[in-house]
C-alpha cells in the first residue's frame, strides 16, 4: 500500500505539468511560433502517454533512440 501515494503523487504531478503546458502552446500559438508551440503540445502528449501507462518515463528515452 505504500506504492499508492508516490503513484498518486507522480500523477498529481504529471497532470500538472500536462495542464501548465497547455498553457504554454496557448501562449506560443497566441505569439504565432508554431514550431515552439509544437514542440511543446509534444511534451504534453508525452506526459499523457506516461500517466496513460502508455510510456514508461524510465524507458521512453531509450525506446525513442533504438527505434530511429
Amino acid at each position: 500500500m505504500h506504492q499508492a501515494a508516490p503513484r498518486r503523487r507522480r500523477t498529481e504531478t504529471l497532470d500538472y505539468m500536462q495542464s501548465m503546458l497547455g498553457q504554454l502552446r496557448a501562449m506560443a500559438e497566441t505569439e504565432q511560433c508554431y514550431m515552439l508551440a509544437y514542440l511543446i503540445e509534444m511534451a504534453c502528449i508525452e506526459a499523457s502517454d506516461i500517466i496513460g501507462g502508455d510510456l514508461p518515463s524510465s524507458l521512453g528515452h531509450k525506446k525513442r533512440n533504438l527505434s530511429s
